[in-house]
């Protein structure tokens, strides 16, 4: 037993001072600690953004994948791609695959710099958890954060310290389990004036300008365009599912932003034309009563005042509790997911007007 204990510890310590001499190599040389040199010499660096010890020998890390041309001038513009802010948004995972895949597959049309970080709320991906476990915090409610405050509020500062200077980013989330939004960006009325540019060929559906009242002043986009990073947020799908379509239709989006940018110079799709409204066109129905929701219909849909948009079912007494209907003509952009309901619950979000 002592053997095997002492020659076990050896075989680690070995491994630890082997690694920690490559750390000091690649510094010394001017190169990335982790480094994957790929086929024809296209070249990502996988970078820690933050790292905190956790209990149980275990530690908190916030990764970035950096991609860049093979040859740099010092004047390239920086895009960086954000999500996984909550653990139980997993849309932005797929988008983060397939831009790396897209961009190493076409690697002589970069020609800017795009950080991509797919989890900023590691912990929470990985047990499928809204907020961070272990500290119940939303972690997009403590930015900018705090290099002197709780763990949370650390790594929430070194993130915003990494992605200072970017010439854009985008914050992408998913909707929560109870609802299903198309894929739509969302900015504050202080901020359009200078992102509606980026919103309009992001290829997505709906632009939605909210009025300045309602802006959270704690997340990381308020957060970043207040340090003068340009920043969207991309709300689309359904907490804890992965909406293939939306995915590719935020990629493509993606892409032609970057070509806008000059960060890439190959060919891109011609993005759709969002639709654009304020607060003002916006309707939402709530539930009255509780039960099983059932709707009449579906995203995208247009309707007209009166319409049917779903019934609400009393499964004890084989009744249907309540009708919803429109409150005006227009577009249905949210819809309720989950079937299970009670009074208040959100149901669905219509954008008045004709857009058939």
């Amino acid at each position: 037993m002592g053997i095997y204990y002492f020659v076990s510890h050896m075989i680690k310590y070995y491994l630890n001072w082997e690694r920690g001499l490559k750390q000091d190599l690649l510094s010394w040389i001017g190169r990335p600690a982790e480094v994957n040199i790929e086929k024809r010499w296209k070249i990502a660096m996988v970078k820690t953004v933050v790292s905190v010890g956790l209990p149980v020998d275990e530690k908190l890390k916030v990764k970035k994948n950096s991609l860049m041309p093979e040859s740099l001038t010092g004047h390239e513009k920086r895009i960086c791609v954000v999500t996984g802010t909550h653990g139980d948004e997993l849309e932005g995972q797929y988008v983060c695959y397939e831009l790396i895949r897209r961009i190493n597959e076409n690697k002589e049309h970069l020609k800017g710099i795009v950080d991509i970080f797919p989890a900023l709320n590691p912990l929470g991906i990985d047990s499928v958890t809204r907020g961070i476990p272990m500290f119940d915090l939303d972690m997009n409610r403590i930015f900018p954060g705090s290099e002197s405050g709780s763990v949370p509020e650390y790594v929430a500062s070194k993130i915003v310290e990494d992605i200072a200077g970017a010439d854009l980013c985008i914050d992408i989330h998913a909707s929560n389990i109870f609802l299903r939004e198309i894929p739509q960006v969302r900015m504050s009325e202080g901020t359009a004036e200078k992102l509606l540019p980026y919103a309009k060929v992001l290829n997505i559906d709906y632009v939605w300008v909210y009025a300045a009242a309602t802006v959270l002043e704690a997340t990381l986009a308020h957060s970043l365009n207040t340090i003068g990073v340009p920043t969207l947020v991309v709300e689309m799908g359904v907490g804890m599912r992965i909406t293939e379509d939306y995915c590719h239709q935020l990629t493509d989006g993606i892409f032609c932003v970057m070509k806008k940018m000059g960060i890439w110079d190959g060919e891109v799709i011609e993005p759709k034309k969002p639709i654009i409204s304020t607060d003002g066109q916006v309707g939402i129905i709530n539930a009255n009563e509780p039960g099983i929701f059932m709707p009449h219909v579906e995203h995208w849909d247009n309707i007209k005042k009166g319409d049917a948009i779903g019934v609400i079912l009393n499964p004890l007494q084989g009744t249907v509790a309540e009708t919803l209907y429109a409150p005006f003509d227009g577009m249905v952009f949210t819809l309720r997911e989950y079937p299970v309901v009670n009074s208040g619950s959100l149901i669905a979000r219509i954008l008045g007007g004709d857009y058939r």
